[in-house]
């Protein structure tokens, strides 16, 4: 087991791939009561197009389907996996995202059991065309109930906008007429190539033993036999530079119109530590450009064009990256302008000034560091990273090595009229 000092964080980290190409990553923690644990794959939405395991040619499943197999992860044969964990007072969950799929679990008492009842669920799969058929009905449920929000319909707009091809363009849940079509073939078919152990991440965050813990791990994985791991690859259709469309409408029973404005990054083909620099100084560049410490934010303000809804925020990934911006507002029009207009003077490297960037970094490494006190936020953060060839306990001296030139250089991946567009949510009554 490999011992990972971060002697400037004060923290150690315990790493071991197993045999079956398992990685385990264990933080402890002490004084903390509690222990979160995910077992996550890397694989989520957009892996719609591959080559299955023992296949050649790839096949696209149905939208949704990553999502829809984290649901039916927790139904057996023998009933409820959810029942297991509140039998020993652990509160269990599991999310989708575009990349990933997360179970996890946490506990002040019984983490060993939880941590078994983690890794044998995940790897025991059971779907009938029965239980899912049932489940369709529970999906499209939760498809139509966020179909009626406001902001997630703002949020996947801006980002349909975006992108002409990628299917990070799609609801991670997918839609009713997708996931109808999905089978349990289906299923085992998904699960067969990307819950490999290879191609997953164990990290434990907690009150724990390492060696305890890892000894446990390594037993429970070493009774269980898996094929050879697969050689992955899904497949994805060469996305333009420029967004698909320049704006959108739609109508909802909300008070107050609604905006996004887009930005659609260029540079998205980065790993490690150099992915790590540029998402840092990006969200930097937004904040010396957006924040609500900017003159930018004081003067909407006063203004009245926005309220506390106000947000900004990157996202990357492997094969896409985007910034939204935008707020509720009683004058859309005037919202939109006043946030192209700060694109268009950011143009000038001048509004990047030194004394900014380093009150934005200090302010950043503050909030990080606040961060590592939510084994929330260490778990779910740290596979993130990983899975992206990065490390979350680089970012503060990565932030610290970042100067005016780094954050201007950045930020040129979202500058470009071709790569902005506009979404927005307006009441009803607006309607001509």
């Amino acid at each position: 087991m490999q011992k990972i000092e971060f002697n400037q964080l004060d923290e150690t980290l315990y790493y071991k791939q197993l045999d079956n190409g398992l990685d385990v990553y264990i933080l402890p923690k002490k004084g903390f009561s509690k222990t979160y644990v995910t077992f996550t794959t890397n694989y989520g939405s957009i892996d719609r197009t591959f080559i299955p395991i023992g296949e050649s040619e790839p096949i696209t499943v149905p939208d949704g389907i990553a999502h829809f197999l984290e649901h039916k992860m927790f139904e057996k044969e023998e009933g409820d996996v959810f029942q297991k964990f509140s039998e020993v007072g652990a509160q269990a969950n599991a999310f989708t995202s575009f990349t990933r799929t997360a179970y996890l679990f946490s506990a002040t008492d019984h983490i060993y059991k939880s941590t078994e009842t983690l890794l044998d669920f995940v790897q025991s799969p059971y779907f009938t065309e029965a239980t899912v058929e049932k489940e369709k009905g529970i999906i499209g449920q939760e498809i139509t109930m966020y179909d009626d929000l406001p902001d997630w319909r703002l949020y996947f707009g801006a980002i349909e906008n975006m992108y002409q091809h990628h299917p990070v363009k799609i609801d991670i849940a997918g839609t009713i007429e997708s996931i109808d079509k999905i089978t349990a073939d289906h299923l085992y078919t998904c699960y067969n190539t990307f819950y490999h152990p290879s191609n997953m991440l164990l990290f434990v965050v907690g009150g724990v033993d390492p060696v305890e813990m890892m000894s446990l791990i390594e037993a429970n994985q070493s009774k269980k036999e898996f094929p050879e791991p697969p050689t992955l690859e899904s497949l994805f259709d060469e996305e333009p530079a420029a967004v698909a469309m320049k704006e959108r409408e739609i109508f909802m029973a909300v008070q107050k119109p609604k905006v996004y404005v887009g930005l659609k990054a260029k540079t998205v083909d980065l790993v490690g530590n150099d992915m790590l620099k540029h998402e840092l100084a990006v969200m930097i560049a937004l904040e010396c450009l957006f924040g609500r410490a900017s003159s930018f934010y004081m003067d909407i303000y006063e203004q009245g064009i926005i309220d506390e809804s106000y947000a900004y925020d990157f996202s990357l990934e492997k094969g896409f990256g985007f910034a939204l911006i935008g707020s509720d507002t009683n004058n859309a029009e005037k919202l939109i302008q006043a946030i192209k207009n700060r694109l268009k003077e950011a143009e000038d490297c001048a509004l990047f000034t030194t004394e900014d960037v380093e009150r934005i970094k200090r302010k950043r490494i503050g909030y990080f560091l606040r961060a590592l006190n939510s084994l929330e936020f260490i778990a779910n953060q740290f596979t993130r990273y990983k899975f992206n060839e990065m490390n979350l306990f680089d970012v503060v001296p990565t932030i610290e090595q970042l100067t005016v030139t780094d954050i201007q250089e950045a930020f040129t991946s979202l500058q470009g009229e071709e790569q902005q567009t506009v979404f927005k949510v307006l009441p009803v009554s607006e309607r001509k």
